[in-house]
């Protein structure tokens, strides 16, 4: 009986014990002879990094989406 007892408490103490990890973050900084300029806007959406375009100079972009308002 007592192992009947028991098991249910092992069983919820083993699914509520997992831990919570942070996910890490890519660093990104500018490169070489590229001058930071910090976002003037908030970022769009959640996914979205401020980086570098070679072209357009610092904007939020998108793995999936790409840039933000429409940089190619």
């Amino acid at each position: 009986m007592k192992i009947a007892t028991l098991v249910p408490a092992i069983l919820i103490a083993t699914a509520f014990s997992g831990c919570v990890v942070a996910p890490v973050a890519p660093v990104y900084a500018a490169p070489a002879g590229v001058v930071y300029v910090a976002p003037t806007y908030a970022i769009p959406a959640p996914g979205y990094v401020w980086a570098w375009h070679a072209r357009f100079g610092w904007g939020w972009h998108h793995p999936q989406y790409g840039w933000h308002r429409g940089w190619r």
